[in-house]
């Protein structure tokens, strides 16, 4: 009897085998690979999905189409190895009766080192340093420090908790905009609530962590940016979308903000974009929620959430579209 296939996507995974093997082989699932070791296109993804019962999913485009294809195909799970899901088509997901799932408290650490790293390697401009040294320049001069600026964290989830905390130490006032705050979280560690006008106009460091949605898109646009000092620095390791890209461009173009550390962009991976010409923007490849230690746990829990699905579990607290239950079990 042939078994269930579950479909491993995201590339990191492959390398980390022992965090989803023994919860996919529980399941009595046969795991495969994509043929092509790199995020796949739209129909790449389509054309690996019939017959998957299963998907262990990272950042691959879950469309509308994607999602009804597969669907009838016998698709039934897609577990997030993550906590953003906005690759997803939730409504469409909803729509064919399949569970979506996502790891929440697996990567909010990682994002939080790789937040403060780029706050620092745009402040001790380590990138230019770099290259010019390498060059056989020998840059030696003052820099700007972090000890006595403000941040400001917009969304205090769990990741802007973990970047907050990580700020503190290096003694900076930290401000923060949540529309849900964690009241006792704000008192202990001396974080002050403001609204997200406030913190533009106060901080020296804006960083974002809030969820890709129709209300955080384009958040900082030109108006925003419009309200930040030239001085500051903007660090986005969210969602892409959250960010005007053009605007920001000028903005850094024209001087008007100082420099800006990017993980993520509108389209990835970015191709020509304009940012990516200016010396004072540092970019990663969407890496700051992939260390090691963030992508073994964000693998384990998918592959347990699948696990549990299968077997007739529901795993509630790692399911985002709870009304596909009744759906979910009829199918």
């Amino acid at each position: 009897m042939t078994k269930p296939r579950v479909i491993v996507g995201p590339a990191p995974l492959k390398a980390v085998t022992a965090a989803y093997a023994p919860a996919l082989t529980a399941a009595g699932v046969e795991w495969f690979y994509p043929a092509r070791h790199a995020q796949m296109t739209e129909p790449e993804l389509a054309a690996q999905l019939p017959g998957c019962v299963a998907s262990l999913t990272g950042s691959e485009p879950y469309t509308r189409a994607v999602i009804a294809a597969a669907a009838e195909k016998g698709l039934r799970v897609l577990a997030r190895a993550g906590v953003g899901y906005d690759n997803i088509d939730l409504a469409a997901a909803t729509d064919h009766g399949i569970a979506v799932t996502y790891a929440p408290g697996t990567n909010h650490d990682a994002v939080g080192e790789q937040a403060l790293l780029m706050m620092l390697a745009l402040l001790k401009k380590l990138v230019a340093q770099n290259e010019q040294i390498r060059g056989g320049a020998w840059p030696r001069k003052s820099y700007r420090s972090l000890r006595g600026l403000t941040v400001g964290v917009v969304g205090l989830g769990r990741t802007g908790k973990a970047v907050a905390l990580r700020a503190k130490a290096f003694d900076v006032t930290v401000v923060a905009t949540e529309p849900v705050p964690d009241h006792d979280f704000v008192r202990h560690h001396g974080v002050r609530l403001v609204t997200f006008e406030e913190l533009l106009a106060v901080s020296d460091i804006v960083t974002m962590h809030v969820p890709l949605k129709a209300d955080t898109r384009h958040m900082i646009d030109a108006a925003a940016l419009q309200k930040m000092k030239p001085s500051a620095l903007l660090v986005n390791a969210a969602r892409g979308g959250v960010v005007d890209e053009p605007a920001l461009y000028e903005a850094l173009k024209a001087g008007r903000l100082a420099g800006a550390g990017l993980d993520v962009f509108e389209t990835e991976p970015p191709g020509a974009n304009p940012l990516l010409t200016l010396d004072n923007v540092v970019a990663t490849a969407h890496t700051a929620g992939i260390d090691e230690r963030a992508i073994f746990d964000m693998g384990r829990v998918a592959a347990e959430a699948i696990q549990r699905l299968l077997a007739g579990d529901w795993p509630a607290d790692w399911v985002v579209n709870p009304e596909v239950k009744d759906r979910f079990f009829a199918r």
